[in-house]
């Protein structure tokens, strides 16, 4: 492996631009400065104490991590770099070697210069062996990435190799934060904000439904939508209580106001909220995915993102539209949207709220800092999106883990149990995700019929109305009778295909998503039975070649070992899965047809009420009444 070194020089016409020097504050000063830019305003306060304005706004955004470095130690206020500051060690064993170097040559009083010290540098770094290194953002099955890069050589990963990517975020995002603000001003002036007036207008009404009925116990109350119920498993006295108390959606975002209430000591209050957005909960996560120490249990499924495109599209459709409809039709699919659109909300709040319940309900989960993290910080975690090589990225990893789970279905596993549920999860996760194409595609049929029932009665409507303007007036009542009926029926068929999404389809969906889970936590257990098989290959040849026998042997033993603890914990999860998953099931199926029991009657008294009526005012031919003739009683 070699080192090139490369210091770009510049022609003597050109200007040496002197790199800025940043000064370092401590604690105290920063805290100190804090305080007054409170009492006065962050542009006086930089002005007094000699800082950069922007200085100011960065130290308000980290003051509460500030008051816990000053309270960590007696000479907390004294520092003067937050944790994860200064330069990163890119290559940490050569900059072991080289500080134990330079103190070697210093107690001999030896002279060491900068130039003496970069060739001891380029010595060491080219003595290395040379040896094939990939390093790349590790993404998870779903797309999404953690925060680290990880580096592997040929034999595995390396141990050092996940280093933070704070700095380059930390441009990026203040590079994008720029880029939106350039673009909110463009839009303001060319006035593109205007278009949307309808949307927002139906987006603040849904806002004002949903700050109503949140906290209305007597309304359809969106924990009642939730696919499991929440049992905690941890100790009563020190419980973790979260739950979504509000939700603002916000043209494309929605906002999730997460409370909690906890007294365990790990927190710094007893009652705490912060909002988040969906972005968030998905770094959450990958978090809990892309740590080893929870590779023996199944991850909690990440909530799907909010889906109101479909809404916004009928919106927009209205919106086209209303110059062409009378005021009450207007008005009507207005509100029908509305209702559709809240609904949609409620449900996605309720699949947020399940995910982060069930993590304060599991007693490991529970305790993870990066869930009292995204519980207790009060700003943003500033989560940035994707760009299209991590994407790319994404993809090639599960093609790679595709491959991998195809070249380790061969392996036979040792344990019958794990057999058994790989075999049985791999065909039940098939039968499952076909169903829950089957049942979706029911609701879609559900809606369809529903906006049929609309659309007949729209036309009788208008029969009745030229009926009564021009023709029989008797009929045209009776046309009003019947599209009222119709307009009854479409909003039961509508209720049908809502408590089928709810009790059915939501639930298929939820557990198709935690079989995968499942299905991924067997993956990682068959991997680290083929490497623990793979170790004992290893030191069978070690003692063969009486060579390097004790590495190959410790090798062995953590193999051993963490194959053994991800077995004994894999065992308890899918055992439990299997429990929740019948409990979950038969609580909805039940659910789902008393429901439908009692809608069926609504509609069958609906329909007897309509045809009785319909028979007393329809008038015969010789101007009396058809008498009523129908008998439902069979």
């Amino acid at each position: 492996m070699e080192f090139i070194a490369n210091y770009g020089g510049s022609s003597d016409d050109e200007d040496v631009v002197t790199p800025r020097k940043h000064k370092f504050y401590t604690v105290e000063f920063k805290l100190k400065v804090l305080k007054h830019a409170k009492e006065v305003s962050n542009k006086v306060a930089a002005e007094k104490f000699g800082v950069h304005r922007k200085r100011v706004q960065d130290w308000v955004k980290q003051e509460m991590l500030l008051h816990k470095i000053k309270e960590s130690s007696p000479a907390g206020k004294f520092k003067k770099k937050l944790p994860g500051g200064g330069r990163p060690l890119t290559f940490k064993d050569l900059d072991i070697q080289l500080a134990a170097w330079l103190r070697e040559r210093r107690s001999k009083k030896l002279r060491v210069s900068n130039l003496i010290l970069q060739q001891q540098a380029v010595k060491m770094f080219n003595a290395e062996e040379d040896e094939e290194v990939i390093c790349g953002i590790t993404i998870s099955h779903d797309g999404s990435e953690d925060d680290h890069i990880h580096c592997f050589k040929e034999d595995g990963p390396i141990p050092e190799g996940p280093f933070e990517l704070m700095v380059s975020r930390s441009a990026i995002q203040q590079a994008a934060g720029l880029a939106e603000e350039v673009d909110k001003e463009q839009d303001d002036e060319n006035g593109y904000l205007s278009d949307e007036s309808l949307n927002s207008n139906m987006i603040s009404i849904v806002n004002q439904q949903n700050q109503s009925q949140f906290d209305d116990e007597t309304n359809d109350n969106y924990r009642t939508h939730r696919t499991e119920e929440m049992v905690s498993t941890t100790d009563n006295e020190t419980e973790l209580f979260v739950d979504i108390s509000d939700a603002l959606s916000e043209r494309d975002k929605v906002k999730y106001t997460v409370h909690t209430k906890t007294k365990l000591p790990e927190f710094a209050k007893q009652e705490m909220s912060v909002v988040r957005e969906h972005g968030e909960f998905i770094w959450l996560h990958n978090c809990l995915e892309n740590n080893e120490n929870f590779a023996g249990f199944i991850i909690p499924p990440a909530p799907p993102r909010p889906d109101f495109d479909a809404s916004r599209e009928k919106l927009q459709k209205l919106g086209e539209g209303e110059a062409t409809m009378t005021k009450e039709e207007f008005q009507k699919m207005k509100q029908e949207l509305e209702q559709e659109y809240l609904a949609t909300f409620k449900k996605t709040v309720a699949m947020h709220e399940v995910f982060l319940c069930r993590l304060a309900a599991h007693p490991i989960f529970s305790k993870d800092p990066n869930f009292r993290v995204f519980l207790e910080y009060d700003n943003d975690l500033l989560v940035r999106g994707k760009n299209k090589r991590e994407i790319m990225g994404s993809l090639f990893k599960r093609f790679s883990q595709s491959a991998d789970e195809v070249l380790l279905s061969g392996q036979k596993d040792i344990d019958d149990f794990f057999e058994h549920e790989k075999n049985y999860l791999v065909e039940y996760h098939t039968h499952i995700k076909e169903a829950t194409g089957k049942a979706d595609r029911v609701c879609r049929l559900r809606r369809s019929v529903a906006e049929c029932y609309s659309r007949i009665a729209s036309n009788l409507e208008k029969c009745g109305q030229l009926e009564s303007t021009g023709g029989d007036k008797e009929f045209g009542r009776f046309l009003s009778k019947v599209t009222d009926t119709l307009e009854r029926l479409k909003k039961a068929e509508s209720r049908v295909g809502t408590d089928e999404e709810l009790k059915e389809t939501d639930t298929l969906r939820y557990f198709t998503r935690e079989t995968s889970a499942a299905k991924d936590l067997l993956y990682r257990r068959l991997r680290c039975l083929a490497n623990y098989e793979a170790a004992n290959k290893n030191l069978e040849r070690a003692r063969a070649r009486n060579r390097e026998i004790q590495k190959a042997e410790t090798e062995q033993a953590e193999a051993c070992k963490k194959f053994e603890e991800i077995s004994a914990l894999a065992k308890t999860e899918l055992v439990d899965l299997k429990k929740r998953r019948v409990e979950a099931f038969k609580k909805n199926l039940t659910e789902l047809v008393d429901l439908e029991i009692k809608q069926s009657k609504n509609k069958l008294s609906l329909l007897q009420t309509a045809v009785a009526s319909l028979k007393i005012s329809l008038p015969n031919s010789n101007g009396g009444q058809i008498p009523v003739v129908a008998d439902f009683s069979s």
